[in-house]
């Protein structure tokens, strides 16, 4: 589809961006980038929480642990995210600048990593390795970040703060 059509089918009538569209478009984008920086992550050995986490209580873990999991397990981010950007959309697309997206980001890792091993998701805090801790926790922060300043650059003045466009206002 060409950016027109995209253009065209997350503006209303009125010119103003349809939130619901956008998230949608934005949580899949974050899904789909994200969800590939932490099968890398995990290739190389930075975290030890298998790419297919979320899926966990559904489906079995040896499944999980394959090739095929890991690709169910980056259709589940990706859908994840599709939920977590509506809801950021919905709720704070209105605060400016990159802050709000970096909590809300630390605040979804905080949830999966406290509820996640009562789901079975993944082990607790203390049976996991530092660099496991850290890696998740930087990349929820920077996924966060990434789904919230694309919010606020869409919703508020934040296209006002960049230096080539300022004097177009």
């Amino acid at each position: 589809m060409s950016s027109q059509g995209a253009a065209i089918r997350q503006h209303t009538n009125t010119g103003h961006t349809n939130p619901l569209s956008f998230s949608l478009e934005l949580g899949f984008f974050a899904g789909l980038l994200w969800g590939a920086v932490h099968w890398v992550f995990h290739w190389l050995r930075f975290t030890i929480v298998i790419p297919a986490f979320l899926a966990e209580p559904f489906f079995k873990h040896s499944f999980l642990k394959s090739g095929s999991g890991d690709l169910l397990g980056w259709l589940f981010f990706i859908a994840f995210s599709m939920v977590a950007a509506v809801i950021y959309t919905l709720l704070f697309r209105k605060l400016a600048g990159p802050w709000p997206g970096i909590v809300y980001g630390i605040c979804w890792w905080a949830v999966l990593f406290v509820a996640g091993p009562a789901l079975g998701m993944m082990n607790r805090l203390n049976h996991l390795t530092w660099n496991t801790i850290i890696t998740e926790f930087c990349l929820y922060l920077l996924w966060g970040l990434f789904i919230g300043y694309t919010a606020a650059f869409e919703f508020t003045d934040e296209r006002k703060r960049e230096p080539g466009r300022a004097k177009a206002h």
